[in-house]
């Protein structure tokens, strides 16, 4: 979280009764924008002390906390300030569709007519899938069956994949190195989950070290 506070008095005469400052909140994983809003001082606080994203709400002139009818709530990872401490960015992580259309992002239309996916997007996405098969107790799945081999099966294809990717890579064959990156990809990540950590802690881990 930050550790600066919002100005909130920058109104400016304009709204003297409710001094609003902008909310962008940003999906943690990927950084795509996911809507933005606006917060008073009381929507911020309850903001940081819930852990849920709280707006105030223009229309019904009221608290409104994102999935509150839903359920879709935005979980609050990160907390920071513009440089004058008057705008908000929070990165969160959304518990289903963000916008009310049942779109990921309010902003998918507009993502859409530029054609550029957000990358990472999908990455995101499996591994709410993984986490998914994992605690559904599904088992026709082969993720399913995955954690229900053990450790020890997971690992095991980690060490299988891997020595493919190595081969292709000798090979020189692009397409199957592709495929055998993805395999490899996809089942370090079924690890991570069994070992409750994620690609997001391996991208921090590496930021870390870049420093």
């Amino acid at each position: 979280m930050s550790e600066r506070t919002p100005d909130f008095s920058k109104d400016n005469g304009l709204l003297p009764a409710v001094v609003l400052l902008p909310a962008v909140v940003q999906h943690c994983d990927t950084g795509r924008v996911l809507m933005v809003g606006y917060m008073n001082e009381e929507a911020y606080s309850t903001t940081v002390s819930t852990g849920r994203v709280t707006f105030f709400s223009r229309s019904k002139g009221r608290l409104w906390t994102k999935g509150e009818s839903s359920g879709n709530w935005l979980t609050v990872k990160s907390i920071a300030l513009d440089c004058d401490s008057d705008a908000v960015l929070i990165q969160a992580l959304p518990a289903g569709p963000t916008c009310h259309t049942g779109q990921e992002s309010c902003f998918d239309q507009a993502e859409k007519a530029d054609k550029k996916p957000v990358f990472g997007a999908f990455l995101s996405e499996l591994t709410n899938t993984i986490r998914e098969r994992r605690t559904s107790g599904e088992s026709a799945s082969y993720t399913a069956e995955l954690f229900s081999s053990g450790l020890d099966r997971i690992v095991q294809k980690v060490g299988e994949e891997g020595v493919e990717v190595v081969i292709a890579g000798k090979n020189g064959d692009t397409d199957k190195l592709l495929d055998e990156s993805a395999d490899l990809v996809f089942h370090l990540m079924v690890l991570l989950e069994a070992r409750g950590v994620t690609l997001r802690d391996v991208e921090q881990r590496l930021q870390a070290r870049s420093k």
